[in-house]
């Protein structure tokens, strides 16, 4: 159970779609979500780097106790890999989050708060990344990063939780939706746990990634949930 809570392990994900943007070739995100207490691994870093084009921290980079020297060493290695985006996830408001707030600004990591960043290729096609606040504590307006993106753009929303998958429509166009917070479960005893373990998913309205995460909460321990990273690549072609 201590082993499956502290692997560094980057799952590698190749997702293809009939509407992705030729033009952008090929789009390869790390997604890390749940770090909660630990120091990410430099051999999570030395596997990734050079491999992505940017970075997603898909909420709970940390929670109450753990020191802000800490969460900025995390930081700025996740600087290395290349440009990252965070959106906010229920336990990074047990800490100071202003001083949080502060601390992401310092260190250029871009905070999608109901918000979206759209990226244009050389011949003017747009994918678009937005992410919304806390669900927990409705903080989330999709309707507001939706305005913020480019309306025929390539959508990725970013999402804590979720179950933001509900308010998903299909005039919305989200091709996928990259996720955490449940751990995958974390413990499962005889296969049992709340919670599913972290999987993609076809839903009506979008896929779903939901990531079993990087850390944990109350006890450092997993079963059946282990430790994972993310390195997904998107590409144009057929959805399998």
């Amino acid at each position: 159970m201590l082993r499956e809570a502290f692997l560094n392990k980057v799952v590698e994900h190749e997702l293809a779609f009939p509407d992705f943007p030729a033009s952008f070739g090929k789009v390869s995100i790390f997604f890390i979500s749940d770090i909660h207490r630990r120091v990410i691994s430099d051999v999570i870093i030395q596997n990734v780097k050079g491999k992505a084009d940017f970075v997603i921290i898909g909420g709970d980079l940390t929670e109450k106790g753990v020191p802000f020297p800490q969460v900025k060493e995390n930081l700025e290695k996740l600087k290395q890999i290349g440009p990252v985006y965070f959106v906010w996830g229920n336990n990074d408001y047990e800490v100071d989050f202003r001083k949080l707030d502060a601390t992401l600004l310092d260190i250029g990591v871009k905070v999608l708060d109901n918000t979206a960043v759209t990226f244009e290729s050389n011949r003017g096609d747009q994918l678009s990344l937005l992410g919304v606040d806390d669900c927990s504590q409705e903080r989330d307006r999709l309707d507001f990063a939706l305005m913020d993106a480019e309306e025929g753009s390539f959508k990725i929303l970013a999402s804590h939780i979720p179950t933001i998958t509900e308010k998903i429509r299909p005039e919305h166009n989200i091709r996928l939706v990259l996720s955490g917070h449940t751990h995958g479960g974390q413990i499962h005893i005889l296969g049992y746990s709340p919670f599913e373990k972290g999987k993609i998913k076809k839903l009506e309205n979008t896929i779903l990634l939901i990531s079993n995460g990087y850390g944990t909460t109350t006890l450092p321990l997993r079963l059946g949930a282990p430790a994972e990273t993310h390195l997904i690549t998107l590409k144009r072609g057929t959805e399998r």
